[in-house]
């Protein structure tokens, strides 16, 4: 199965917002990760508005469309999040539990705890003709519960398959992956992965567990850009999503 690179834009918007205009300007980036081959979109949309902002989903999912691709919108389960995304209907809406004061996230659902809490909201989403996904933990053994959420599909957490690679975790961490995807797959979800991917444990991945449909990428691929440019960047990562082992830019 072909992997989809949806390019997270996030750390663009970071960029911009620690300066106070418009440069660097997410649109530009979009265009340039799009015409290098991503095969979407994604950004997550915080409260706080520290890097995306509502106005950026909007101009961004209007470029995806004049393009033919696909916006993914991650976030939480807060009231303005529903309605905007009820308002432009992206392609796929992803949920993601928050902790206040996090840096990024770090968790999946806890589930089935937390079922009463979005199953509703993908109801209301899928209603507007909205694919949605849910972040859960690689090995849970709430699948079940995922589905019956309503969900379409699943986001794998994978920071501690990246966190083991190339240790003495490793596979462990990686057929904890490719158990959930593939219980996922038996339970009639889509596998989307996503968290500290990168050239390095990316094409391992992909090699190992061909359920995974979508990967949302983000901060590595923006850090590497810095080293090989952004479209370089974008054309690498596709190469990895293929399994294909890819020089990594030597960061430190």
């Amino acid at each position: 199965m072909t992997i989809n690179l949806s390019v997270n834009l996030n750390k663009v918007c970071l960029l911009r917002n620690s300066r106070g205009a418009s440069n660097p300007s997410p649109r530009v980036a979009a265009e340039v990760v799009l015409d290098a081959g991503a095969a979407g979109l994604t950004l997550h949309w915080r409260s706080d508005e520290r890097h995306t902002r509502a106005e950026d989903v909007r101009e961004l999912l209007a470029l995806a469309r004049e393009r033919g691709v696909e916006l993914n919108l991650e976030g939480d389960t807060r009231d303005e999040l529903i309605e905007l995304a009820l308002e432009l209907r992206p392609d796929q809406v992803t949920l993601v539990p928050v902790t206040p004061g996090e840096v990024t996230s770090d968790h999946g659902w806890d589930l089935p705890r937390d079922q009463g809490l979005i199953a509703p909201l993908i109801a209301r989403l899928k209603d507007a003709g909205i694919r949605t996904s849910i972040f859960l933990d690689a090995g849970t053994t709430a699948l079940e519960a995922a589905r019956e959420t309503g969900t379409d599909r699943i986001e794998i957490y994978t920071e501690p398959y990246a966190s083991a690679y190339g240790g003495p975790e490793q596979a462990t961490e990686t057929e904890r992956v490719r158990a959930c995807a593939a219980g996922a797959r038996a339970l009639g979800l889509g596998v989307n992965a996503g968290h500290d991917l990168d050239l390095h444990n990316l094409p391992h991945l992909a090699r190992e567990v061909a359920e995974i449909e979508e990967v949302s990428i983000g901060h590595a691929l923006l850090a590497d850009a810095l080293y090989l440019g952004l479209p370089e960047a974008v054309r690498r990562y596709l190469a990895a999503t293929r399994g294909e082992a890819v020089v990594a830019p030597l960061t430190h």
